[in-house]
């Protein structure tokens, strides 16, 4: 069984879609479907947008469906040096940009309790969906850091200094604390996001006008991944 969230419903519907015998069950007012996708099965849900919503539907996945991978996929505001609108980013890791004890000493991202900033994702995982995506997407591929945080992007200055900070090629809303849970549940994961914006001050326009097109090409890619994710678990 392969888990994968998304933030809003247009980065699941074109999975949900695909689903093969689907089933249905709504937990802690989140809807989750299930079924075979490629022959792989497949638990899908939509979480809500922000770390909270992401961070209970894993664990509720988690704990009902019992994934052997979690991904996390959707869109999200490219912030790399030259990450452009539906380029792909593949984590590598995730962090958490708005996560600061820094006042008691800790350096900015700290997770207390993990005692880490960086979660690193599944190395298999990223590999496989980073060599499919060379294969099959249009776009250029990144392979890095994804930063979280409860905070729509749409400041140039703002997201200069995450990736500056963290190094971060990616910024969006919920990877980091789905992989938080992974990790803390010893599951897996990986976060694939197709750039919709830049997360600069045109991200209020850009959004809207790509999102769905970057969801859509995350949905075929991942898609067209299962089976071999499936392979190498």
């Amino acid at each position: 069984m392969i888990g994968i969230i998304g933030a809003m419903e247009m980065e699941i519907e074109g999975l949900r879609a695909k689903l093969e015998n689907p089933q249905s069950e709504t937990i802690s007012g989140i809807r989750f479907d299930w079924g075979t996708i490629n022959q792989v099965p497949c638990t899908l849900a939509v979480c809500g947008p922000g770390k909270i919503n992401a961070a209970v539907c894993a664990q509720t996945m988690i704990l009902r469906f019992h994934p052997q991978l979690l991904i996390n996929s959707g869109v999200a505001g490219g912030i790399g040096k030259d990450v452009h609108i539906n380029d792909v980013v593949i984590a590598n890791a995730v962090v958490q940009h708005d996560v600061d004890t820094s006042p008691l000493g800790d350096p900015v991202g700290l997770i207390s309790g993990l005692n880490i900033i960086e979660i690193p994702a599944d190395k298999t995982a990223a590999d496989v969906l980073t060599k499919k995506a060379q294969q099959v997407y249009k776009g250029n591929v990144f392979h890095g850091i994804i930063a979280t945080g409860d905070q729509f992007m749409a400041d140039r200055a703002k997201i200069a200094a995450i990736a500056e900070q963290f190094h971060a090629m990616a910024c969006e809303m919920e990877g980091g604390s789905i992989g938080q849970v992974c990790y803390m549940n010893q599951i897996p994961f990986a976060v694939l996001r197709t750039i919709s914006d830049n997360g600069n001050d045109e991200a209020v326009e850009d959004f809207p006008k790509f999102a769905r097109e970057a969801a859509d090409r995350s949905i075929e890619l991942l898609a067209t991944a299962l089976p071999a994710l499936a392979q190498a678990l």
